[in-house]
């Protein structure tokens, strides 16, 4: 899969949190969002940076930034949650972000982890397209 067609599916499955999401997909998407999170950064200028009452500088969300955050919640939370399926976890799995570092490593982990090969409770492999049962029953036919 490549960069289009990855970002493209993701917003066209904007809200579907059912199936399986390749790593590829979710890795171009990751990394649309780190491209465009930079350019609207440097977009929104002064307001990207503060001082804080003690003199150290804090990071601060500019207005285009947040627009693009909300924008891209659900989009987000969705190919999170199909990654998680693809390799055999709950959506709710995600939670484990929680758990400070431990939670952060162990899903950067999953997200690397490959496909579970064929098909499981979430459904076919994206991989191959094809359905265990098909593929089980392929040369079996007369």
């Amino acid at each position: 899969m490549n960069f289009i067609d990855a970002v493209k599916n993701v917003f066209t499955n904007y809200a579907n949190f059912n199936g399986r999401a390749r790593r590829s997909e979710y890795w171009w998407f990751a990394l649309f969002g780190f491209i465009v999170s930079w350019i609207l950064f440097f977009i929104d200028g002064p307001k990207s940076s503060a001082y804080t009452e003690t003199g150290s500088v804090g990071i601060q969300i500019g207005t285009l930034g947040t627009i693009y955050a909300l924008a891209t919640l659900l989009p987000n939370l969705a190919v999170t949650v199909r990654r998680l399926h693809d390799v055999g976890k709950s959506g709710w799995f995600f939670l484990i972000i929680f758990i400070p570092l431990v939670g952060v490593i162990w899903l950067i982990v999953l997200f690397c982890t490959d496909s579970q090969p064929g098909d499981n409770e979430y459904g076919q492999n994206p991989k191959t397209g094809i359905s265990q049962e098909d593929l089980d029953t392929f040369g079996k036919q007369q």
